[in-house]
């Protein structure tokens, strides 16, 4: 859970399976996870660029801890980008390319458990059977990545974002159905191309991920989304960039060792509007050790 977590991407096109699955308090959770794109995108998802041809790595260094909050199974957790890659297109109609790489912007994601996911000690957890899970989640991205007002393409966004979310999980013996709902809120751009203002509108987003374990601590998903809204304003002029798509995919999860996991994950462009008609493909590896548990 918490693997899928730090190696998904922060922006309304997430495709990450059992991200509301409870886990053992005390855990501590090392992640790098690197994910490659290529098609229609840009290096910020929430402001694309039309008929864009890009070609984008993005690497990501994370660290989680599952804590016990009020008796409930609970987690906190930051992930530190870095992202390479070329890009050409549209922005707005004018034709745009670059060549960057840098530090992408930071995230820290809270999540906690709000119904069938008590916290509960790694020797509890060994007996626990998941049935219907409820847990609420909040995601933080500042605006701490690579940025310069006198460009149009940035893989920083000089903005706050926030994505409130909640997800509701179904087990039913080796299989479990995930379904999330939210949405990412943004604050304006104050130095957006030379010290304009770029606002933009809230973007909702779905996910839906059917699991099945193959064998203890080794699933396979398939997983889709969905992301609506979005649209953009510079100095009060509104333009035509709301957003409407869909991303299906896959996704391998692999118990290496108690200690060791190994996460696939491969999607694609099912509905696109503008920005989301990319091919992705991204190899998570992640070590956890026990720590001593804290009770908030």
């Amino acid at each position: 859970m918490l693997a899928a977590v730090l190696s998904a991407p922060v922006s309304g096109q997430e495709l990450v399976p059992a991200s509301y699955t409870p886990a053992p308090y005390g855990v501590n959770l090392i992640t790098i996870a690197s994910i490659y794109n290529r098609g229609d995108l840009a290096f910020d998802p929430a402001g694309p660029i039309d008929e864009a041809d890009a070609k984008i790595l993005g690497s990501t260094l994370g660290y989680a801890r599952t804590v016990n909050i009020a008796g409930r199974s609970a987690n906190v957790g930051l992930i530190l980008p870095y992202v390479l890659g070329d890009i050409e297109g549209l922005y707005l109609g004018e034709p745009a390319s670059a060549h960057r790489s840098g530090i992408g912007d930071m995230a820290f994601r809270g999540a906690v458990n709000l119904y069938g996911g008590p916290a509960m000690s790694p020797r509890e957890f060994s007996t626990y059977k998941p049935r219907t899970l409820i847990g609420t989640s909040l995601i933080i991205k500042g605006p701490t990545g690579q940025y310069d007002s006198s460009k149009l393409i940035n893989i920083g966004t000089n903005r706050w974002s926030f994505k409130p979310e909640i997800g509701v999980v179904q087990v039913m013996g080796r299989w479990a159905i995930d379904a999330y709902v939210g949405a990412w809120f943004f604050t304006d751009n104050t130095d957006f191309a030379g010290g304009s203002t770029r606002e933009q509108d809230a973007m909702f987003s779905t996910q839906v991920h059917v699991r099945y374990v193959i064998r203890p601590g080794t699933w396979a998903a398939i997983d889709g989304n969905f992301w609506v809204g979005g649209q953009t304003t510079i100095n009060g002029n509104v333009n035509d960039d709301e957003q409407r798509n869909s991303r299906v995919g896959a996704t391998l999860s692999i118990l290496l060792s108690p200690k060791q996991n190994l996460r696939i994950a491969v999607s694609t462009g099912a509905i696109t509007r503008i920005g989301g008609d990319f091919n992705s493909i991204g190899l998570s590896y992640n070590y956890n050790w026990m720590g001593a548990p804290k009770t908030h």
